[in-house]
């Protein structure tokens, strides 16, 4: 058996990002960087006023001072003309500053009658002038290579003139379920079967991640099958088996797929849950077979799917971020396999984080990985810890899935 840490580096170091295509901006959102995104203009384009007021040069605006208002200039009509002394042009937020002005005095400090505005605020030079430039100039770097797109970017792009972008392509991802016991949620269930929710749950996690997922009809218990459905993935970037990957009589996942090509990087590795993972590749194909049960599925699939996901989106991929947490409850030592125990998360009288253990780690228990909050990550041969005790962390509710 391998390390956790080997395992992730070996897949990321067998995958690639998509290559790159170009989308409407509006099809950009969530959707990763390919090249990095270049101001087409400069914003703003012109000084601009940030408020309503008045445009003036800030030697003529002293108290008491009255000036000759010479023209209105709002948002999308500038003032053509210049302001000399003793003249002020009626601004709005977004308005042109007019030549010759250096300053804009709001209009709660001023008072107008007519074609005149008496200043009963000292203006200052530059004050509610954007500059030219201010947020970014035309050939700046605006976004970078391999950034995942938020509403935010999507803004930033727009506002520096791309309406379209280039982005790598959506990692797409076949999921196959196997057993004789499966049914899909709503199918009838055989007798002595169960519902799969591994398909769902890998198929939400795609998604939440970029990704493109393509669950493939379940396969029975039979390398024939399983064969047969798996020659399914051309075109596919990653196949993901769950179930079939264990040591027993039925576990045909690893047989099926090597007598169609499988070449085989690792099965197995140390932790828990999660042990009987594997890694290889069909032609093209990466394959990342996973466990049949639930909690076994996820967990692997936080550990290495996310990473791989990272990768083939074209993003920095890194484990789940650990950081650490007091224990709500002690610990035994552990053995020779990493351990990731479901957790709750709360905090305690001095703000602390507090994660503690659910009483019962069985990896059949979808519902108790639903409501955890983190999973606490203890390394080979832990030594048993108290209440108390600083322990390492994954926190789901920061994952996205």
């Amino acid at each position: 058996m391998i390390s956790v840490d080997e395992a992730r580096q070996r897949i990321l170091d067998a995958l690639r990002p998509g290559p790159p295509e170009v989308v409407a901006l509006a099809e950009a959102w969530n959707r990763v960087t390919a090249a990095p995104v270049i101001a087409r203009l400069t914003q703003p384009p012109s000084d601009i006023s940030a408020m309503d007021g008045y445009a003036m040069r800030a030697a003529d605006g002293v108290p008491n001072a009255s000036l000759t208002v010479i023209g209105d200039a709002p948002a999308g009509h500038p003032f053509a003309g210049t302001v000399g002394p003793g003249e002020a042009v009626r601004l709005f937020t977004g308005s042109v500053v007019p030549a010759g002005a250096d300053c804009v005095v709001i209009q709660e400090d001023v008072t107008r009658d007519g074609d005149r505005v008496r200043i009963n605020q000292a203006a200052i030079a530059g004050r509610h002038i954007r500059l030219m430039g201010q947020d970014f100039a035309a050939g700046e770097e605006v976004l970078p290579a391999g950034r995942r797109i938020t509403a935010r970017d999507a803004g930033l792009a727009a506002a520096a003139n791309h309406p379209w972008l280039t982005v790598h392509r959506r990692p797409r991802v076949a999921i196959l379920s196997t057993g004789d016991e499966i049914a899909m949620p709503g199918e009838p269930i055989p007798p002595g079967g169960i519902v799969s929710s591994n398909a769902h749950a890998l198929a939400a996690l795609v998604r939440a991640t970029g990704g493109e997922p393509v669950i493939l009809p379940n396969a029975k218990d039979d390398t024939a099958v399983i064969g047969a459905v798996a020659d399914s993935i051309g075109g596919m970037d990653l196949l993901v088996t769950t179930g079939g990957a264990s040591v027993g009589d039925h576990d045909l996942v690893l047989s099926a797929l090597q007598a169609r090509g499988l070449t085989l990087d690792f099965w197995q590795i140390a932790m828990r849950p999660g042990k009987p993972l594997l890694f290889g590749r069909m032609g093209a194909v990466p394959v990342v077979g996973l466990p049949g049960n639930p909690v076994s599925a996820l967990v692997c699939a936080i550990l290495f799917l996310l990473p791989a996901l990272s990768r083939l989106s074209g993003l920095p991929a890194a484990p789940p971020p650990v950081t650490t947490a007091l224990l709500g409850a002690a610990l035994r030592a552990n053995d020779k396999r990493a351990d990731h125990l479901r957790a709750s998360i709360g905090v305690d009288s001095s703000g602390l984080i507090v994660a503690t253990p659910f009483a019962v780690q069985d990896s059949a228990m979808l519902r108790r990985l639903a409501q955890a909050d983190a999973l606490i990550v203890r390394p080979p041969h832990a030594p048993a810890l108290p209440e108390g005790a600083e322990v390492g962390i994954i926190r789901l509710d920061s994952l996205g899935v």
